[in-house]
């Protein structure tokens, strides 16, 4: 099992700390102050500024090489392992706006990966080309407001066949991404067959033009009292929106099937981005607790605080080796193997991160919790990642579930 750097991958890894320290994390502290100086006042508006900013450090990007890493196992990217692009994740951690700059944002890249994957020729010409050239985003709705969506099975927004048309009626929110302008496609989940269809092929995919007639954005979802513009997390209405026949992704009845080929590269993504989090939590803590003096002595040298520190250096080494484990067991081939492996990375690597800030917080005092210091907004970044994508409560009962099977004989499904 080689978690290592390849010497395939370690230029790229150089090149993007690099971009990422150099230029992108000052560049994402004014882009992000930006936000809601549109006319107007309108947070979901670009600023000049804020499209000068993002669009100049794309081209550079584009420029250099360093674009589309996420197209694992592919020939449309650099065909890196998800080993390898997880060592590129955890810098781009590292910065809000990185992601984005090299083309590598959820939840585009899971969207993309769902058309590369199971798209049509017509559907990726039309779609994916854009998406690859970083030219428009992309949203993906799959939670409900009136259904516990961490149960799939209960999605509820109905899709009809009426002709060569299928109309859509019901609601969706936390739809990520869906407030930012350029967002021009959706890829949604809804349900397509009767009760008496089995329990996971009752649903369907599709891809929805955002600007379908009916459509309706209700409002932006706040995360801890933020709306998090210019991105978003939509609360969307669909009343008899009308889209063709052939939006239908795969076929009828493989919503599950999409979802979960989807899912896996997606989470071990979001986890990389959280150790290199971490990682900027951790020497946030160490450059104040050196340079910060109170009763005679350096921070560093009061109470517990080197402990501390020492325990943050322990935890995010074995969260980082966990997350790329789960990636191997990813590369090797078999989703379902690989699946207790990622559900153990979406419950330890939020932990450790959220654990890490919040000591990074502590020793900052009241800065910590300001807007001079990024730490703040990565706290809610990350406490929000423990419900994305699965609650830990739904990951636990998955690993529990994986390793109760060696010792019983009986069905664990309850």
């Amino acid at each position: 099992m080689d978690l290592g750097i390849s010497e395939r991958v370690k230029p790229l890894i150089d090149q993007v700390r690099a971009m990422v320290r150099d230029e992108i994390m000052d560049a994402d502290t004014e882009y992000h102050a930006e936000v809601g100086k549109a006319p107007g006042g309108d947070r979901f508006t670009f600023t000049d500024r804020q499209t000068e900013i993002r669009e100049t450090l794309k081209a550079k990007a584009r420029e250099r090489g360093l674009w589309n890493f996420w197209l694992t196992d592919s020939d449309r990217g650099y065909g890196l392992s998800t080993v390898e692009y997880a060592h590129l994740a955890e810098q781009m951690g590292w910065a809000n706006l990185a992601p984005e700059i090299f083309n590598c944002a959820a939840p585009d890249t899971g969207n993309m990966e769902v058309i590369e994957r199971y798209g049509n020729a017509a559907q990726k010409e039309k779609w994916l080309k854009p998406l690859l050239k970083g030219e428009i985003r992309s949203a993906y709705l799959m939670t409900e407001p009136d259904v516990a969506s961490s149960d799939a099975t209960n999605i509820a927004l109905d899709a009809r066949l009426d002709g060569d048309e299928w109309v859509l009626n019901g609601e969706k929110h936390w739809a990520s991404g869906a407030g930012d302008p350029r967002c021009a496609i959706y890829i949604l989940m809804a349900k397509t067959e009767g009760d008496d269809a089995p329990r996971h092929g009752q649903h369907s995919q599709f891809l929805v033009d955002a600007s379908t007639d009916g459509i309706e954005i209700l409002r932006p979802m706040q995360v801890f009292g933020h709306d998090d513009a210019p991105h978003g997390h939509m609360h969307v209405r669909f009343t008899n929106v009308r889209i063709p026949a052939d939006s239908l992704i795969l076929g009828r009845g493989r919503g599950f099937e999409i979802s979960q080929g989807r899912l896996g590269p997606g989470r071990i993504h979001h986890c990389m981005r959280a150790i290199g989090q971490s990682e900027r939590a951790l020497e946030l803590m160490c450059q104040r607790s050196v340079s910060r003096t109170a009763f005679g002595k350096p921070l560093a040298r009061l109470g517990a605080n080197r402990d501390i520190i020492a325990e943050r250096r322990m935890a995010i080494e074995q969260a980082r080796l966990l997350c790329l484990k789960a990636a191997w067991m990813m590369d090797q081939g078999d989703p379902r193997a690989a699946a207790p492996y990622i559900s153990q990375i979406k419950v330890i690597a939020p932990r450790v991160a959220l654990e890490t800030i919040d000591e990074a917080l502590q020793m900052h005092g009241g800065l910590g919790v300001s807007q001079d210091t990024p730490l703040a907004q990565m706290w809610i970044w990350v406490r929000t990642l423990r419900l994305a994508d699965g609650p830990d409560a739904v990951h636990r009962m998955v690993i529990a579930r994986q390793e109760l099977k060696r010792y019983v004989n009986q069905s664990l499904e309850g």
